[in-house]
């Protein structure tokens, strides 16, 4: 399938600021990079990854003028995977006030490196771009088309490798080697992962859970890590684009549940690969779950990509009325249900709490009709 991306470099530069893109290993973000260097005829760039060692010494020494030495005859400096090189932040921190004028792209597969490295020393002198898979907005398919393919969606996700790829065979082993070779890198590197195998069984138990509120001391005993471990890989995995936490809604009332949360995949690929299942969907019993999912995603890519800054939650009443998911935006309440198949009534106490709230039913028959506005 052919698709392109909303986001642009172009439309996100400013002066005086660099440009940091996030996003997950695979996602596209040296692609995006590159396209967009390669729009830049005549300028002089710069153009180098993180694994450099002679870029990685000369931003560890922070010897500020030869820092401003190198960056002096480019125009345009470009530095993929950057959280590999040490005390960038400060360097490129450096660079900008000496040089306000220099247009500075860096991108990383770790949120959690790059705030830490970047973001502190930065602060007021960048803007972030966030990339995640593909949003159905961004795939150049007729409607037929994408509904069609739903399945696949649902099944093997949208990462673009994915989606240039039409054997089942083929996009099973792209997924496998994403998450056995790329996804966890980052992560493995970190102090605070001690055990790999701990934290894969973390993510699977996360994996069998999604739609559904889940225990942290029900992960702590499937798991046999302690309940402390299982917050703190929860929450890098989160820092990671690995999975998306979403907490209950509530103003505070007696019959809302409010402590527990819910965890989305940022992609159904990646999560079916995690339990090793690419079974079609007439043969599972956790569609619901994986629409869901998708329909979550979807909502949170549109939000990130059209820059509203949404925020999402989930609703339930200790007497079991449930709303999949809340969103909030512009000061505006509005709840969603995600079915697969079939309607669903506003349940009673959320239309009595909430009487200003919209309420919708997502399911196959119109999810376009939301997600290509």
């Amino acid at each position: 399938m052919r698709f392109k991306r909303t986001q642009s470099i172009e439309a996100n530069k400013t002066r005086g600021r660099a440009l940091i893109i996030y996003g997950p290993r695979r996602v596209g973000k040296t692609t995006l990079l590159k396209a967009y260097l390669g729009t830049q005829i005549g300028r002089k760039i710069f153009l180098a990854n993180g694994d450099d060692l002679q870029l990685r010494s000369l931003f560890a020494s922070q010897i500020r003028d030869d820092l401003l030495k190198f960056a002096q005859p480019h125009e345009l400096l470009a530095i993929d995977e950057a959280q590999q090189v040490p005390h960038i932040g400060l360097g490129i921190k450096m660079i900008i006030d000496e040089f306000p004028d220099k247009e500075i792209v860096l991108t990383g597969s770790s949120s959690f490196d790059l705030s830490q490295r970047v973001g502190e020393p930065l602060t007021g002198r960048h803007f972030t771009l966030t990339l995640l898979p593909l949003a159905q907005s961004e795939i150049e398919a007729s409607e037929y088309e994408l509904k069609n393919a739903l399945s696949d969606f649902l099944v093997y996700g949208s990462y673009p490798e994915i989606l240039n790829e039409t054997n089942p065979r083929a996009r099973e082993k792209i997924l496998n080697e994403l998450v056995s070779s790329y996804l966890f890198k980052d992560i493995l590197a970190l102090d605070t992962v001690r055990s790999p195998d701990a934290l894969l069984s973390v993510v699977r138990a996360l994996a069998f859970q999604i739609g559904s509120e889940v225990s942290l001391s029900e992960v702590a005993r499937l798991t046999h890590l302690d309940g402390k471990t299982v917050r703190r890989y929860i929450d890098v995995l989160e820092k990671m684009f690995v999975i998306k936490k979403v907490r209950a809604y509530s103003r505070n009332l007696r019959n809302e549940i409010s402590k527990k949360a819910k965890y989305y995949f940022l992609d159904n690929g990646v999560r079916n690969a995690l339990i090793h299942q690419f079974n079609a969907l007439e043969l599972r019993n956790d569609v619901g779950a994986l629409w869901e999912n998708f329909i979550f995603m979807e909502l949170y890519k549109k939000s990130v990509i059209e820059e509203t800054a949404d925020s999402f939650y989930f609703w339930r009443t200790h007497a079991g009325q449930e709303i999949d998911i809340i969103r909030e935006s512009s000061g505006k309440i509005s709840a969603i249900e995600c079915k697969w198949q079939g309607e669903a009534k506003v349940p009673a106490l959320w239309s009595e709490t909430y009487p200003g709230a919209k309420f919708e039913v997502i399911n196959r028959k119109n999810y376009l009709d939301v997600f290509l506005v």
